[in-house]
């Protein structure tokens, strides 16, 4: 394929420029729509049981307030502010359940009717978290209300970070006001809930990831971020000093440090390098949790208050900034959902803040941490997106392997074809030469023996042995192409039988013995050459005890013998006629030249089989021994 053509750098910069725009685009609308939705207040129950109207004591002094209503301090545990007003209670009304209902408040209350206190929110320490949200109702024990006027007491107890909070109060019957009220606990707490627990699994996933792929940290800065959340959201905070208290503080002020690895974790998992000073990304979540080793809970609340928000806001900048620059310059689908959940994240914090400050008359709900949830379902839908990339890949990749595969096995195939076809040409040419080798050694001497004697004009008995020993010859060379499978045991029973035939005119007995029940091993690389040669040998032995050692007896010995390199075969061939002496060569002394080549062949022929011959001559006579070899050679180079 060709390659694209580069792009002129002013029309690459005004695509870049209108990619930009566009996603900047995207973001502002996504911006203004979570703008819309915060600015929709949830359903409040009817107004009929609204009470708002109170007398305020804080700090020595007491005024009249309307609620919603912001305490002057931070920290007000010792003097708690206490709101006294009235609700109106019919005895008509006697058939149903009355209930007081507080939407929002920060950090604790204690509720009384008539002087009896019938809530205290520190004892659910879930309740107590400034981001929570969380609602809280209590039934009003019949016995305590009466008819008119009920008097309503609500002690507000402030531990910081921020000033005390109340929301309006609702007194009125149960079965109104609990709808109310459990529509906050799904939105605010169970919602909250549900997507920790998400967390809690995406950060046991990203921990399997990063232990599996130790080379990608990113997943590990992740899991590390997961881990932060999943304690920030399930800890409470503790009203008072207690045994893990200050542990709980440093867990639940550690959102800087989980936005730091959250900021890590894109910059690499996006493509970015670990910048030279990446470790002061750090700090602030380090010292947070220094304070929290030494300072008291008000300098962990004045510090996370003044240090990590500020921090958080500016990781969120550098994170939308981050994953921007990603969108312009890879346009993948992780990049573009994660920067939209940036945006969603930023948004709310930014309402958040304008809420800390009063500026935002929002009734301080905080909406950050449950939009948090929006940036961890995109953190999971890009490592799925990543996934189910990096497997279409492999995909991608298995199937092309697969055709390459099998057209490499196709070429293979027809290279395996011709080489098979080559090899078998030259076994069928090998095959022919050794045949032509072994006619012209045997079958083409007599012939020409036979044209010899007769071209001189004899007639008779040698024309007549002439003949015979060149039908001999062919006949051994006709019965040596035959499939034996390489059971040599074969060939020597047809060589035993031409061995009889030459022996009877001569009145020399065969005594044939095989000491072996199986007389020979099979040997699988047994050739037609090498029977051949074996043969031959043996009718060189056999010509030699019937010319030359005048035997009356020759005895044919086959065994199968075993050492330590494993089995092989041995033929001896013996007989009892007159010795000769040998030479240190092996050669014959006695015998005439024609003899001695005859004894030089037979050791050619030995060897050329990978065989060994051993002559043994004495006055009693002759024994030639052919020891065979545990592997026959693949060519007759062996003898050379």
């Amino acid at each position: 394929m060709a390659a694209k053509p580069a792009l002129p750098g002013r029309q690459r910069r005004r695509l870049r420029a209108s990619r930009l725009t566009q996603y900047a685009l995207v973001q502002v609308l996504i911006a203004i729509a979570c703008v819309f939705v915060l600015h929709q207040s949830l359903p409040q129950p009817p107004a009929g049981y609204l009470v708002n109207a109170f007398n305020t004591k804080e700090g020595g002094t007491e005024r009249g307030v309307t609620l919603p209503h912001y305490t002057s301090s931070r920290f007000s545990m010792n003097d708690p502010p206490l709101y006294s007003g009235q609700f109106v209670w019919s005895s008509s009304e006697a058939q149903r359940a009355w209930s007081v209902y507080l939407p929002r408040f920060n950090n604790g209350v204690e509720v009384a009717v008539n002087g009896v206190v019938i809530l205290d929110s520190r004892r659910d320490p879930a309740a107590n978290r400034p981001d929570r949200n969380a609602p809280e109702i209590a039934v009003i024990p019949a016995s305590l209300l009466h008819e008119g006027e009920n008097n309503l007491a609500v002690r507000l107890f402030v531990w910081g970070p921020l000033t005390g909070f109340l929301d309006s109060i609702y007194a009125g019957p149960d079965p109104v006001l609990r709808p109310y009220y459990e529509q906050r606990t799904l939105v605010f707490v169970t919602l909250p809930v549900v997507f920790s627990a998400w967390q809690a699994i995406l950060a046991v996933i990203l921990t399997i990831m990063w232990a599996v792929r130790r080379h990608e940290p990113a997943y590990g800065l992740l899991a590390a971020a997961m881990t932060l959340g999943v304690a920030q959201a399930f800890l409470p905070t503790a009203a008072d000093q207690s045994q893990y208290s200050r542990l709980n503080a440093i867990l639940i002020t550690s959102a800087p440090l989980e936005s730091g690895f959250v900021l890590t974790f894109a910059m690499l998992f996006l493509g970015g390098r670990w910048p030279r000073y990446g470790a002061l990304i750090f700090a602030p979540g380090l010292l947070l949790v220094a304070v929290g080793l030494f300072g008291d809970q008000a300098l962990i609340s004045e510090f996370f208050l003044f240090v990590g928000v500020p921090t958080i806001g500016l990781y969120l900048v550098l994170l939308a900034l981050i994953v921007a620059r990603s969108v312009l310059k890879r346009h993948d689908v992780a990049s573009f959902v994660l920067g939209c959940a940036v945006t969603i994240v930023l948004s709310c914090w930014i309402r958040d803040m304008l809420s800390v400050l009063q500026i935002a008359p929002d009734g301080r709900i905080f909406v950050a941490r449950l939009s948090y949830s929006a940036l961890l379902v995109a953190i999971g839908a890009g490592l799925t997106w990543r996934f189910a990339r990096a497997l279409n890949q492999v995909d991608g990749f298995a199937a092309r392997l697969v055709t390459q595969v099998r057209q490499a096995e196709d070429k293979l195939k027809a290279s395996f074809a011709r080489e098979e076809e080559r090899a078998r040409a030259a076994a069928l040419a090998l095959e022919r030469t050794r045949l032509m080798r072994d006619l012209h050694d045997g079958l083409g001497g007599q012939l020409v023996s036979i044209v010899a004697l007769s071209e001189r004009g004899e007639a008779g008995a040698p024309i007549g042995e002439a003949a015979r020993a060149a039908l001999k010859d062919l006949r051994l060379v006709i019965d040596s192409m035959d499939d034996i499978g390489g059971d040599l045991m074969l060939a020597l029973g047809s060589w035993r039988e031409r061995a009889t035939a030459q022996l009877r005119p001569h009145d020399i007995a065969l005594d044939w013995r095989a000491v072996s029940p199986q007389g020979l091993p099979v040997y699988p690389e047994l050739r037609p050459w090498h029977v051949i040669q074996i043969v031959r040998l043996l009718d060189e032995a056999l010509t030699n005890a019937v010319k030359h050692a005048r035997a009356r007896r020759i005895m044919v010995t086959i065994e199968t013998l075993t050492d330590a390199s494993g089995v092989y075969g041995c033929i001896s061939v013996e007989d009892d006629g007159n010795g000769f002496a040998l030479t240190g060569d092996g050669a014959a002394a006695a015998l005439g030249q024609k003899a001695a080549r005859g004894l030089r062949n037979m050791r050619s022929r030995a060897a050329r089989c990978g065989a060994v011959l051993d002559l043994v001559s004495t006055a009693g006579g002759t024994r030639v021994r052919l020891t065979l070899p545990r592997r026959f050679p693949d060519s007759d180079a062996a003898g050379a």
